[in-house]
């Protein structure tokens, strides 16, 4: 179960969410039984769409974050709600690749360094709002942060790290994003520069044993923080039978009729990859329901 804390300076200036998320992390390298770079890559970017998506307002509300890099993990996507639930996925799970020269994973190389990170946020108007920037270094943070002072003209900071032990399981994952209004004083800056500075990394701080709280917290320190919630989050994919039985009809006659043909369809959701199976009469019968 993964959690979001948010804090707020005391003069209303400065906003610091910050999510604990080894259990959403853990379930992406299980679902898609991913090399430990491409764990880190998506596990970054799903850490990064909750907590963008747990800022909406309604809670119909949905944010969408896609990548199209131009390294070898391909089209990488998240999806959160406003409660900062998320399902990812990526096009290419197995991709490995040596080491930095500082010892640690090659996300920005698995991502690409060239590309698109793209956000839509659908909040139930007749056009869903979408902003899009070219990536600046594949490592995920930078690129949202970048997004941020570019689409939404917000200034801030964006910090998330995914730690994989040695047997490939996920040891720790979280980040935080920080973002300053637009009245923030020079002092508030300032202050937060410093701080970002003399903090260690996500992963130090968690595997230290340090909450999401207390991340936001030491995030704002000096600024008279005050917790403003604190929240569940778990990885969560939304897909049933009926949404596929709807996709499939959306297709239209033709395909389904292609379709019809085999004695059975199965169809993989790729976020969770789960099965369903569609029998030639069941398949048959969603042509008649087209029409």
């Amino acid at each position: 179960m993964g959690k979001i804390a948010r804090t707020i300076t005391r003069d209303a200036s400065a906003v610091c969410s910050a999510i604990e998320g080894r259990d959403i992390v853990s379930r992406i390298e299980q679902i898609n039984r991913s090399s430990a770079v491409c764990t880190a890559a998506l596990g970054r970017l799903a850490l990064g769409a909750s907590l963008l998506g747990s800022e909406l307002k309604d809670k119909r509300d949905s944010l969408t974050v896609r990548i199209d890099g131009s390294g070898p993990i391909g089209i990488m996507t998240a999806v959160s709600d406003s409660c900062g639930n998320v399902k990812a996925y990526m096009q290419h799970s197995n991709v490995e690749l040596d080491l930095r020269a500082d010892g640690k994973l090659d996300v920005g190389g698995a991502v690409g360094k060239s590309g698109t990170l793209t956000v839509i946020k659908d909040l139930g108007l007749k056009e869903p709002y979408s902003g899009q920037i070219p990536l600046v270094s594949g490592e995920i943070a930078e690129d949202i942060m970048q997004y941020l002072a570019t689409s939404e003209q917000t200034a801030g900071v964006c910090a998330l790290g995914v730690l994989i032990d040695t047997d490939l399981s996920v040891k720790c994952a979280g980040g935080f994003i920080i973002k300053l209004l637009p009245f923030a004083p020079e002092e508030t800056i300032s202050a937060i520069e410093k701080n970002i500075a003399a903090m260690p990394s996500v992963t130090k701080m968690l595997s230290d044993g340090m909450t999401a709280q207390q991340i936001a917290m030491l995030a704002l320190e000096g600024l008279e923080p005050e917790p403003l919630d604190e929240f569940e989050a778990v990885y969560h994919c939304s897909c049933s039978r009926e949404r596929t039985e709807r996709m499939l009809i959306s297709l239209g006659a033709k395909e389904l009729e292609e379709l019809a043909k085999d004695q059975r369809t199965e169809v993989n959701c790729s976020f969770c990859d789960k099965k369903y199976i569609f029998t030639q009469d069941e398949i048959k019968a969603l042509i008649r329901s087209s029409h």
